[in-house]
């Protein structure tokens, strides 16, 4: 592995279950130097690395971040940055979805909508967790992670990025915590499953332009190829709230990608650019 990994196998929470951490940092990450650290939160924890330790080790669906990381750094196309990959606490159960669903979208409507779907979880509304998911991000783990790591704690360096409904949570964490998080990359957002009401609540909850930077992005196979109309919608509630494509948002479309851990590996230094390339 390049760079160092930390592991906290069963990080506690009084909000949502424990679940394991990892902690990347940097290659030359000296915990005594002055110098401070963006931090880059992700989802779907088990995927960030190729490491032993995860359920998929030795299959082809890991993103390999400390790779691009390090490489994109070496280059000096990216500021170095801290990488806390978050897991899923049961990815067998259901727990993804519910801690990844935006749970303020989902009025009986958008639930029925979901249960058309496919929804997994049959068993109500009430079941969604994700709004207790950010808050463990924000009251547990970042307090964490500031008071015993080098970083730089401010907004524009609290960053967050993830991929399908991983991008749906990391978005929702935009709208639900403006103050805490400056940047989000949401790599093949699934707009789909609620057949585009995350993208209408956005309309009427998304901060302003001015304090923040988006990325969004799709390809065009598999289950990419039904978020296109989806994500025009979200693209006119960038447009809607002042931001800029090219300047503070951007939408990229990859011709022939599919809804996988390598297509987004295989892009991976577009949205590192995006979310550090500003900070060096």
């Amino acid at each position: 592995m390049d760079g160092a990994i930390s592991h906290y196998k069963s990080f506690p929470s009084q909000w949502i279950r424990p679940r394991q951490v990892d902690v990347w940092l940097p290659e030359g990450y000296d915990p005594n130097s002055s110098h401070r650290y963006p931090v880059v939160y992700m989802h779907d924890g088990q995927l960030s690395f190729h490491i032993a330790t995860s359920p998929f080790a030795g299959m082809d669906l890991f993103w390999e971040v400390d790779k691009a990381m390090t490489r994109l750094a070496s280059a000096k196309e990216i500021a170095p940055a801290i990488v806390v990959s978050v897991w899923m606490a049961d990815w067998s159960k259901g727990a993804r979805a519910a801690e990844y669903m935006p749970q303020k979208v989902v009025t009986p409507a958008v639930w029925q909508t979901m249960l058309n779907n496919g929804w997994g979880d049959k068993e109500g509304n009430d079941t969604l967790t994700s709004d207790l998911y950010l808050r463990f991000l924000v009251e547990e783990l970042k307090p964490f992670i500031d008071s015993n790591y080098s970083t730089n704690p401010n907004r524009s360096h609290t960053l967050m990025m993830g991929a399908s409904m991983g991008g749906l949570i990391s978005a929702y964490a935009i709208a639900e915590y403006p103050e805490i998080y400056g940047a989000a990359a949401c790599l093949s957002t699934d707009w789909a499953m609620s057949e585009g009401a995350v993208a209408r609540w956005f309309d009427d909850h998304w901060p302003s332009a001015g304090g923040h930077r988006i990325y969004f992005d799709l390809g065009t196979e598999t289950y990419d190829a039904h978020f296109g109309p989806y994500q025009a919608q979200m693209d006119q509630v960038m447009r809607n709230h002042g931001y800029t494509e090219g300047v503070d948002w951007t939408t990229q479309r990859f011709a022939g990608a599919d809804h996988s851990p390598r297509a987004w590996r295989e892009r991976l230094h577009v949205p590192l650019q995006f979310l550090l390339g500003t900070l060096q």
